[in-house]
């Protein structure tokens, strides 16, 4: 057999991790981030997991609820009320990002059984990227938990006099918090 021809990344792998968020204590994706990274229209990525609906469990995929949608308005800018009347989960709005309707979040487990739903050449070349990042955010995590169990023990074995450097350790572990600037009229 010959050579397989490696093709090149579409998009950065800090893309990618851009757009795995923290759900109900999930790492997650949702449906228009993924889309946009296929190349397919929502509707269409919506319309073949509802055609393959029994391959999405609720542990591979659920549908966002208001609260979460209002939660997060980096991601979305809902207009005051109207959205709750929509009744398509498919229809998109052309200007902004306006969400009129509840958006699907697929776990990594989804989103690894998308790849046998949408067929496209660049639909796998991601699926294959997406799972990459997936696999080394895990990774980061597990480093991450062992060094804090290496530092719990440290600091067990050694008396107040380090409780300092642990306070300075732990701070730097703690990864910043965001913060959102305020929208609306300043007083």
């Amino acid at each position: 057999m010959g050579k397989r021809k490696t093709q090149p990344v579409l998009v950065e792998s800090s893309q990618i991790e851009a757009a795995i968020l923290l759900i109900r204590g999930q790492k997650v994706m949702l449906a228009a981030d993924l889309a946009e990274l296929y190349g397919v229209p929502v509707k269409t990525l919506n319309q073949a997991v509802k055609r393959n609906s029994s391959r999405f469990p609720p542990d591979f995929m659920f549908q966002l609820t208001w609260d979460e949608v209002a939660s997060m308005p980096s991601h979305f800018a809902r207009s005051g009320g109207a959205a709750k009347r929509s009744r398509s989960q498919i229809v998109t709005l052309k200007q902004g990002r306006n969400v009129k309707f509840r958006p699907y979040a697929f776990t990594e487990q989804g989103v690894a059984m998308l790849s046998s739903v949408l067929r496209s050449p660049r639909a796998i070349q991601m699926n294959v990227e997406i799972m990459r990042v997936f696999v080394r955010m895990r990774q980061i995590l597990g480093a991450h938990a062992d060094l804090a169990a290496k530092l719990q023990d440290l600091e067990k074995k050694y008396d107040a006099q380090f409780s300092a450097v642990f306070d300075a350790i732990r701070q730097l572990m703690t990864p910043p918090a965001v913060s959102r600037r305020k929208i609306g009229f300043l007083r």
